[in-house]
């Protein structure tokens, strides 16, 4: 069948979760013989075709991302009930493309990639009435706000945004029923997204399609050198879980480890650190590195990769890499929700700050069982998460929404 997909940015290369999950359903739809046609905002129009994306997709429509001032983003704020990530991504210029491709092509199924693209589907439901419409919504959002608000009111600094995050949660919801109710077919990431979505959406069947990777990537890059007792993290560094689990892990939990190993350092990897880190970047023994070109050196450079987070949902991708990697994972249960029990188990979970300290200086003390956890998460994500396991399971969900 032909399908569109319809994505944020550009999901080559692979340098943040979305878009890695966009490029394994690329991949997955690919090797089930559909015709995949995307359409993105990208600032590099052309990069794509000198990328796998020329061959596996039938087409490619890319159109330079809109800029909200914020000016317009209070507006929405204080003067409608709309959320704000339902017009992030609004612009005149990708309605015209997308009127353009289905006028020129049938599709079986377009699909939204990410609640960002969402506000497309009734102008597809409205253009092409034929055409199945699904909404993969990578988070459960309204969730993901209401956890960040909560957290972020411990702190009087943080009051004004979880006011926001708060507010944002309840139209969060409205935004993700209309869509759920508009659409033929409802994808989450996990269990956990399912189920706080199904709250909303209480009729609504929400199949699970885990986030995956194609583990064979992360197993042959050269180590980078970081030293015996690195720790890493890796994530687009503007997004607000990310950003929170640095500043949390930084002051709170990385000073009980220097008591025990005063040359233990931190690498920081990850595209735009938000200004909210620019001060770790000048502390000894702490790297922001930015974008890099890939994130395998750092993994299998790391003594121990660590994952903070506090808040969050769907499934962590940084950790199938950091899994596929061979990395020791000491990670909190936040942020492992989502994944199988035999995943979690081939990493040490620690909720609190004095915990996950100690469970960290744990695994610096112990090679052979950072060795052996690192073993047992590469087989972990080699049987669940990677791509091709991925392909079959589209494959069912389509079949039972009667699509293809």
């Amino acid at each position: 069948m032909n399908v569109l997909l319809l994505s944020a940015s550009l999901p080559y290369p692979t340098t943040s979760g979305g878009a890695l999950r966009v490029y394994s359903l690329i991949r997955a739809l690919n090797k089930l013989g559909h015709a995949v046609h995307l359409l993105c905002y990208s600032d590099e129009a052309i990069r794509w075709k000198d990328s796998p994306l020329a061959d596996l997709c039938k087409t490619v429509v890319t159109l330079s991302p809109p800029r909200r001032s914020l000016t317009e983003r209070l507006t929405t704020l204080l003067f409608t009930r709309q959320a704000d990530v339902a017009n992030r991504l609004f612009s005149d210029a990708m309605v015209n493309a997308l009127g353009e491709m289905l006028g020129k092509t049938h599709f079986d199924l377009v699909q939204a990639e990410g609640i960002e693209m969402a506000w497309l589907l009734p102008h597809v439901r409205k253009l092409q009435a034929a055409a199945k419409l699904c909404f993969d919504t990578f988070n459960a959002e309204y969730e993901l706000q209401r956890v960040i608000a909560t957290i972020d009111a411990r702190e009087p600094r943080r009051w004004l945004t979880a006011g926001y995050s708060w507010i944002q949660s309840g139209r969060i919801a409205r935004f993700e029923r209309e869509m759920g109710e508009l659409a033929d077919l409802m994808l989450a990431v996990s269990p956990e997204d399912s189920a706080a979505l199904k709250a909303i959406l209480p009729g609504k069947s929400i199949p699970v399609i885990p986030s995956a990777i194609a583990v064979d990537e992360y197993g042959g890059s050269e180590a980078k050198s970081l030293g015996p007792h690195a720790l890493v993290f890796t994530g687009k560094m503007d997004y607000r879980p990310n950003v929170d689990a640095m500043v949390w892990f930084s002051e709170s939990i990385l000073p009980r480890i220097r008591v025990r190993f005063p040359g233990v350092t931190l690498h920081i990897v990850g595209q735009q650190p938000h200004r909210r880190l620019s001060h770790l970047g000048s502390e000894p023994g702490i790297t922001l590195t930015g974008y890099v070109p890939s994130v395998v050196p750092y993994l299998r450079g790391a003594a121990v990769y660590v994952a903070p987070l506090r808040m969050g949902s769907g499934t962590r991708l940084k950790l199938l890499e950091a899994m596929a990697a061979g990395c020791a994972i000491v990670a909190t249960p936040t942020a492992a929700a989502g994944l199988l029990p035999d995943a979690t188990a081939a990493m040490r979970l620690a909720a609190h700050e004095e915990r996950f300290a100690d469970t960290v200086i744990s695994m610096l003390n112990d090679s052979s069982g950072r060795r052996m956890l690192g073993e047992q998460a590469c087989a972990a994500v080699a049987a669940y998460y990677d791509w091709t396991a991925v392909a079959d399971r589209l494959r069912r969900v389509y079949e039972e929404a009667g699509i293809g």
